[in-house]
């Protein structure tokens, strides 16, 4: 493979990962307290579209990053509800969860847009490129590295401080406590209500940021459903990270790559429908999951609703 075709699919292996990156952290958070990360996809759609509304409507891309982490919160918040208040079954929300957002989500831009798909009518402008001094002009991984948009950088900054508030931390030891045997951990005073509610909540704001990544980093507008199973992949990519932010985020770095090479495989006008090969991604999650998955072994109260003794 030609240098300059190697660097081009690494690029695009790690911008298509980028947004996954961003949920499957936010996924750790929420499944660590104890509640299944079904609601990511949900959680990412609502940030995708008010991300692209208010980065619109104020012309300021920072604000609407905000609000894509403020809508991902809202959608996470719904899950969190329900689940610690109402004790409904954790599978079924975030499902719920999800067709909730894509409805409401298909509903509001054609409200907006008075009848019309947003991408005609919302566009704005992606967010730029940022080079790191001296860094960016590095042969190889100059390009690849440091030269990318500010929720890249982001995205890959947040995984050692995660990893150290996990598990480095009283609230992180906390959290993962509560997500094991909230009763032990009540008894050891911590509120496994208030933990997971803050816990999903938190992992919303990181989806949202996930979703601002599609529509404001890679489109410059808002889609239906444009997130596209990005939710379900990051939550294959959490349990073939063992729940850790390293292993997830290799294991989303290796989604991106399968979906780079199935884009550059249609290109060769193979005798195979499209579809099948815009399947390669989803395949590829589900022969590693059957692969690694097997032997992972979840938080042990993953899906327990807490009844307070």
């Amino acid at each position: 493979m030609e240098p300059a075709v190697l660097l081009d699919f690494l690029a695009a292996s790690l911008r298509i990962a980028t947004p996954l990156i961003f949920a499957a952290l936010g996924g750790i958070l929420c499944e660590r307290s104890g509640t299944f990360a079904v609601g990511l996809e949900g959680q990412m759609l609502a940030g995708a579209f008010l991300g692209v509304v208010v980065t619109h409507s104020a012309s300021n891309a920072g604000v609407g990053l905000a609000a894509s982490a403020l809508a991902g919160m809202a959608m996470a918040l719904v899950v969190a509800i329900a689940t610690t208040r109402f004790h409904t079954e954790h599978m079924v929300t975030g499902i719920a969860a999800n067709i909730l957002a894509l409805g409401l989500t298909s509903f509001l831009v054609r409200m907006i847009t008075g009848g019309r798909d947003g991408g005609a009518a919302i566009r704005v402008p992606l967010l730029e490129v940022w080079s790191v001094p001296g860094l960016s002009a590095l042969p190889w991984v100059g390009p690849l590295l440091f030269r990318q948009p500010p929720l890249t950088y982001l995205a890959f900054a947040l995984i050692v401080p995660l990893a150290l508030f996990l598990f480095r931390s009283r609230a992180g030891l906390t959290l993962r406590a509560v997500g094991e045997n909230p009763l032990a951990a009540f008894a050891a005073g911590a509120d496994p209500t208030r933990v997971r509610i803050a816990a999903i909540v938190g992992g919303g704001a990181l989806a949202g940021l996930g979703g601002a990544v599609l529509s404001l980093q890679q489109v410059g507008t808002f889609t239906d459903g444009m997130t596209s199973g990005r939710g379900y992949l990051a939550l294959a990519a959490i349990i073939v990270g063992r729940w850790m932010p390293g292993g997830s985020v290799l294991a989303c770095l290796l989604f991106g790559a399968a979906e780079a090479l199935s884009l550059r495989v249609q290109a060769f006008s193979l005798p195979v429908s499209s579809y099948v090969i815009q399947m390669t991604p989803y395949l590829a999650a589900l022969a590693i999951l059957a692969g690694l998955g097997r032997g992972a072994r979840m938080p042990a109260a993953v899906g327990q609703p807490f009844h307070q003794p």
